[in-house]
């Protein structure tokens, strides 16, 4: 055994480097973790490993909160397909015809509700970039300042509830669900405020970042304004606080709050006429291979992370890191730094369900409030999904809209990426921000 010529704490900081490596080479995540898992788990501590593979891929097929995973993405693939985040963008779009940067407005509104509805950062770029780039580019709207807008404003679906992340993010850090909801809406209402103001100042000071939409693209009358703005605002609207509402105000857990999302947004694809049985198989699809997705990988890094656990490796690298004697905020500012930078190649969910198990203890012992950092990590990684070089939005908006330079698009999102790092220090200065709420509501 391995463990008697090494301390299997320190074996653990060897598994971490190795999965890392596999992880950047290309290997597939959820099968290294389960295989890495086994190899050091058995190296380090025998054949205990095969029965903590057992309780944790058993805690989290019986972990009722994560049932509302499938849930969330069927209602959020549902309202994409049925067209209705198209007919919210035309409605806004009509209102604020004759507002300069009246385009930017339309879009930072969409991607709050359809954050809401889906927290699949890819989907919400694309359908926006589909929706805004072409009324943008025939407006003459600013291409850096439209890049920017709509992928940051993509990136909320990251941090919005009812945010899958958040969801998944739970059960992991042992905080419940609703708290982490109640504790997301301002951070977000916040970073969207920042972007909207940020544009706002931009096209006072050059109007031609923004210009009014031309005369061929309003609305005829006001009559037809206040139909699309009733037809396209506000059942999708509804339908998400509703479904949003009934969480925050303990009518129903998520994983019912989703279901009853599911079935109106299902309904709402009827009453549009836009439900086709090839659409509904679709989506269904779509939501198998996304939740399975999920699922494994949750599955496979709390095995990883039980592994890890039992190597020894947190609490020595706690121990150490408390050693140090630096400020609890230094420490807190470097972990902030790791995460941001891990955001680069990884997506959310290896980095919620390896990283942010391992540095735990740390947060714990430091003193700091589980929720409050949850939500640091949150608006941390919405961060990385507008860091260049590899900034996964920039690919997805360039897809769909080719004619937009990719440096346009980097340099666009730069500018909304400093804006988000600004929302993160007030975050981190005033705790306020994300914890009053919860404390309204839950007096926790």
């Amino acid at each position: 055994m391995l463990a008697e010529f090494i301390d299997p704490a320190y074996l653990g900081f060897i598994l971490v480097g190795v999965m890392l490596f596999a992880i950047f080479v290309g290997f597939p995540i959820s099968f290294t973790l389960i295989f890495l898992g086994f190899v050091f788990g058995y190296l380090g501590f025998g054949k205990l490993v095969f029965y903590l593979m057992t309780l944790q891929f058993s805690m989290v097929m019986t972990e009722q909160t994560l049932a509302a995973v499938p849930l969330f993405v069927f209602m959020g693939i549902m309202m994409e397909q049925a067209g209705l985040m198209e007919r919210l963008f035309s409605s806004f779009q009509m209102m604020l015809a004759r507002v300069r940067g009246a385009l930017y407005y339309a879009v930072l509104f969409v991607s709050v509700i359809f954050a809401a509805a889906t927290g699949i950062v890819g989907a919400s770029v694309t359908i926006l970039g589909i929706m805004a780039a072409k009324s943008m580019n025939r407006s003459g709207y600013d291409v850096r300042l439209a890049a920017g807008t709509i992928t940051a404003g993509g990136t909320l679906g990251i941090l919005i509830p009812p945010s899958i992340m958040l969801v998944v993010m739970g059960p992991i850090m042992e905080i419940p669900v609703i708290d982490l909801f109640a504790a997301a809406i301002i951070p977000g209402i916040l970073l969207a405020s920042l972007y909207a103001g940020y544009t706002t100042i931009r096209c006072m000071i050059n109007p031609k970042l923004g210009p009014v939409i031309p005369e061929e693209m309003r609305a005829a009358s006001m009559k037809e304004v206040w139909i699309e703005f009733f037809l396209g605002l506000v059942p999708p609207a509804a339908l998400v606080f509703a479904a949003l509402g009934s969480i925050l105000f303990g009518f129903a857990t998520p994983t019912e709050a989703a279901g009853c999302g599911a079935m109106g947004a299902l309904l709402l694809s009827l009453a549009y006429k836009k439900l086709t049985f090839s659409k509904l198989q679709e989506a269904l699809v779509k939501t198998l291979e996304i939740t399975a997705l999920i699922m494994v990988l949750v599955a496979a890094s709390n095995f990883f992370g039980a592994v890890f656990a039992r190597l020894g490796t947190p609490t020595l690298l706690t121990e150490f890191l408390l050693g140090l004697e630096m400020n609890k905020y230094l420490i807190l500012a470097i972990v902030m730094v790791a995460i941001f930078l891990l955001g680069w190649p990884l997506e959310w969910v290896p980095i919620v369900m390896i990283i942010v198990p391992i540095i735990l203890p740390l947060i714990e012992a430091l003193g700091f409030n589980l929720t409050w950092f949850a939500i640091l990590v949150a608006v941390n990684l919405q961060t990385a999904w507008l860091s260049p070089p590899v900034a996964l939005s920039a690919y997805f908006l360039k897809g769909v809209v080719p004619e937009w330079d990719l440096k346009d698009i980097y340099y666009g999102m730069m500018q909304f990426m400093v804006l988000q790092i600004i929302g993160l220090v007030l975050i981190i200065i005033f705790p306020k921000i994300a914890l009053w709420l919860p404390t309204l509501l839950y007096g926790q």
